[in-house]
């Protein structure tokens, strides 16, 4: 199985030269530490930045440089800085190619949940409203399962939804899995994890075709 690190060194594959992106909270703000080398990408946070670079190294954070999920961040050369409405603005008129955010819940439609789980305080929706509603595509970073092993990958969405029909494609700590025709299809598994177990931890409808490579990195 994947760690966090890995699941995001696995979506940074997926970044493309030219790319604007924006990084969901969690697992997803990883992958800034993964671009692949010789391409170029933009990383936009939606407090209000254009060129997010890597975590800092140890002594080297800046209290005034956070991310979304308030974690310290670095800027890259050229980057800017601006206000909140601005960044919803650009996220709004579609402007940001590839949205990653992580989720508590995705459907084989490509439904999200992400934002609330019923009786728990949380202190809003946040942005991925407005990320799922806009983006050109969009991406899923999450645990394949919940802490008491039951699947994360569903017929339908038990949670309050944050999107519909949205989501492209899961990384996962055990598989690569594209959402197509109402399914999830397996592409890839993670290094030692067998079909037959990402079959059993997937409650939602799921396409095998022929031989499954493992992941590479």
């Amino acid at each position: 199985m994947l760690n966090k690190n890995q699941i995001a060194q696995r979506l940074a594959q997926e970044l493309k030269d030219g790319y604007y992106v924006n990084l969901g909270i969690g697992i997803p703000t990883l992958v800034a530490n993964y671009i692949p080398a010789g391409i170029k990408v933009v990383l936009q946070s939606e407090n209000g930045l254009l060129g997010m670079g890597p975590f800092p190294m140890d002594g080297d954070e800046d209290a005034d440089l956070i991310n979304a999920g308030k974690q310290t961040i670095t800027t890259v050369p050229g980057s800017a800085f601006f206000d909140s409405a601005m960044s919803f603005g650009m996220i709004r008129a579609g402007k940001v190619d590839l949205t990653i955010l992580g989720a508590m819940e995705v459907s084989e439609l490509g439904d999200i949940a992400n934002w609330k789980i019923p009786g728990k305080m949380v202190k809003g929706m946040g942005g991925a409203m407005d990320l799922v509603a806009s983006a050109k595509n969009i991406m899923v970073a999450m645990m394949h399962t919940n802490p008491k092993g039951e699947s994360k990958l569903l017929p339908a969405c038990t949670l309050p939804l944050t999107g519909v029909n949205c989501v492209k494609k899961v990384v996962t700590e055990l598989a690569v899995l594209d959402i197509v025709n109402g399914s999830f299809k397996l592409l890839e598994r993670a290094p030692g994890v067998s079909v037959d177990e990402i079959k059993a931890k997937t409650a939602g409808k799921l396409i095998v075709e022929g031989d499954i490579p493992e992941m590479l990195f």
